[in-house]
């Protein structure tokens, strides 16, 4: 995904506490440095400020790391030579999504291995329901009109 001009991200949304890999051809792989750090942080106050080294590929300069929490994730590049490329003091800002988990009950107590998870009452209506209309918008106008048939075992005829 390119959400900025020689920035891109291996995942379509940026979701809180996940793992993404990011790929930089900016001003510094152009010019052909030698090492480039990406520096970031979260939210509006760049919270969790942390700075790690990019590895040199030939498709740019690469890492992966893990996105915290925030409304935002802020993005900023520097060299060997303590040059920066910040989009021209205005930082590379990118929006943070939660993960959803609003399908997922944890219960209080321990879990134990191989117990799964159990989908709210809510979502499991929905299903049901949803099964309801369609075999009500699939079989009524059969019966209604009389095309319908039922399936009898061979010794019944």
């Amino acid at each position: 995904m390119e959400l900025v001009k020689n920035i891109f991200f291996n995942t379509d949304k940026l979701i809180e506490n996940s793992k993404v890999k990011i790929s930089y051809t900016g001003r510094f792989f152009q010019d052909e440095s030698e090492k480039v750090y990406a520096h970031y942080g979260f939210g509006e106050n760049w919270d969790n400020v942390n700075e790690v080294e990019m590895e040199k590929t030939e498709l740019g300069f690469q890492t992966e790391l893990e996105l915290g929490e925030g409304e935002t994730f802020n993005l900023c590049f520097k060299n060997e030579k303590d040059e920066w490329d910040n989009n021209e003091n205005q930082n590379y800002i990118f929006p943070l999504e939660k993960l959803a988990n609003e399908l997922i009950v944890l219960e209080d107590e321990p879990v134990a291995i191989g117990t799964t998870r159990k989908l709210r009452k809510s979502y499991l209506w929905s299903k049901k329901i949803k099964l309801a209309v369609y075999k009500l918008i699939t079989y009524l106008p059969k019966i209604i009109s009389g095309n319908y048939k039922r399936k009898t075992l061979n010794n019944e005829k």
